[in-house]
């Protein structure tokens, strides 16, 4: 029968990785559902997988826009089902990775969807502002305040359809799913997302959005982007590199809380403990589980 596997998590408990092993173990090919790596040029602040990891293995849906392009969850939705039906007519096993989780709500369950007319920005608003917006019109919606792209999303959608977009949300999966989550403790991952910040800036964070630099006020990804938007300011002389970087520590803590209560609230996920001094411990478990539920 055919499956899909799911790898989520927050950031940086060790998708990417496991990904990979799970198509060699499983003859898949790895779909990504992390919204900022559908950009090209976008690496080093996506944690984006290189050349060398990917081990021969086929990926899908990277490094496939500019970094000026729109990209909605509608033209994810026909793309991602694309990849899925083609992996499964050549007897592949399709491993969708990322923790954009209402990417993968619509990649998987029975979301009607259309092409957006309506993309505003609402760059002249505060985040306080456009959720104030959102619930004038749409007034028993239960949305993340915090949550800008959510909330742009939201309000886009309510413009346009004159209907709350939480209407349009369904149980009903379309494919055989196992739901595969990392995790960790809050303390150690916190010290993880810390560590790969200052690695980040290591390798070069500063440059690639220096490089990039001209098209600050064209690019939603460069605007809405945790590493991208913090260094934009630095560079704008808003704020000194320090302060760029705890803003991305602390922007990126904050995202990975938000992550986990979407996956926990939203999918049914079998959960497994990172063990970040043996990954191929967890490798083994997750693999081990697979076979049990049966692929």
């Amino acid at each position: 029968m055919n499956k899909v596997i799911v790898i989520l998590g927050p950031t940086n408990v060790g998708k990417t990785k496991l990904s990979v092993s799970l198509a060699k173990e499983f003859n898949g090919e790895v779909i990504n559902a992390d919204s900022m790596q559908f950009y090209k040029d976008l690496d080093i602040g996506t944690a984006k997988i290189k050349e060398d990891e990917k081990e021969g293995i086929t990926h899908h849906l990277f490094d496939i826009l500019d970094v000026c392009q729109n990209y909605s969850i509608y033209d994810y939705q026909i793309m991602g089902r694309e990849v899925i039906d083609n992996c499964f007519k050549r007897r592949k096993t399709p491993i969708v990775v990322g923790g954009t989780g209402l990417y993968i709500k619509a990649l998987l369950y029975d979301y009607k969807l259309s092409k957006s007319t309506i993309n505003n920005t609402y760059d002249e608003l505060s985040t306080k502002d456009i959720y104030n917006k959102l619930v004038q019109l749409d007034k028993n919606i239960n949305i993340d305040k915090n949550n800008r792209p959510r909330l742009i999303r939201a309000l886009n959608y309510y413009l346009e359809n004159n209907s709350s977009i939480s209407k349009n949300v369904t149980d009903k999966l379309l494919y055989d799913t196992i739901f595969i989550g990392l995790t960790s403790s809050r303390d150690i991952l916190y010290n993880k997302i810390n560590e790969r910040v200052d690695k980040m800036i290591e390798e070069g964070l500063v440059d690639e959005v220096k490089s990039l630099y001209t098209y600050k006020d064209k690019s939603k990804a460069l605007k809405n982007g945790i590493g991208y938007k913090e260094i934009i300011s630095y560079l704008d002389n808003d704020i000194s590199l320090d302060q760029a970087i705890q803003k991305i520590k602390q922007n990126s803590r904050r995202y990975a809380k938000r992550q986990m209560t979407f996956f926990r609230n939203k999918l049914n996920v079998k959960w497994f403990n990172t063990n970040y001094e043996d990954f191929n411990k967890t490798i083994n478990e997750v693999i081990d589980y697979i076979r049990r539920v049966g692929l």
